[in-house]
């Protein structure tokens, strides 16, 4: 593990189960988080909620946790953060908000949502889109993709730099960096 890396996680208070290999992709505080496309399926104003699982879903669960970082290394409290994705047939729901929420981050840029691993469609890797903005900054529309996924080979969007680091099966990890 990086000592950078080990400090971040030390500054945030974080205390999460990691492996070697999962930290492959150390956050690079300099660097801002890339940005990707929005797609054609993003819809505003989605509700308020830490958890996108649906009652009687029965795909696999999956937890993505991480920080919220400004280029200088500062956790932002209260980091806007907008996600969506497809659901397990690969159809996004552009009626009502299913796999669809927002949250904030705490006083320390740490976020976590609970959702599941979103089938893939056409043309796609399996991705979960994210909307981010620091209080009264730009807002960074991007995606994350899932390590060693086999769609991400043939997706023209894909950046291994928006991978998640995967601490164990259903536990993926991202820490952004934004202008804040």
């Amino acid at each position: 593990m990086t000592s950078l890396f080990r400090r971040r996680l030390v500054v945030a208070g974080l205390a999460l189960p990691f492996s070697r290999t999962a930290l492959a992709q150390p956050l690079t505080c300099g660097s801002v988080t890339p940005p990707e496309t929005e797609g054609p399926f993003f819809k505003p104003k989605s509700p308020l909620r830490a958890s996108l699982i649906e009652k009687n879903s029965a795909s696999r669960k999956l937890v993505v946790s991480g920080i919220v970082l400004s280029a200088q290394c500062k956790p932002v409290a209260n980091a806007l953060l907008d996600f969506w994705h497809a659901d397990e047939s690969g159809e996004y729901d552009n009626q009502g908000f299913r796999y669809r929420g927002h949250q904030f981050t705490d006083a320390e840029g740490r976020y976590r949502l609970e959702t599941i691993v979103p089938a893939e469609y056409p043309g796609r890797a399996r991705h979960i889109h994210v909307k981010l903005q620091a209080p009264k900054n730009r807002i960074l529309t991007t995606q994350l993709y899932f390590p060693g996924d086999p769609g991400n080979r043939r997706d023209a969007l894909y950046l291994p730099e928006l991978a998640m680091r995967m601490a164990a099966p259903g536990a993926g990890q991202f820490d952004f960096v934004i202008e804040a």
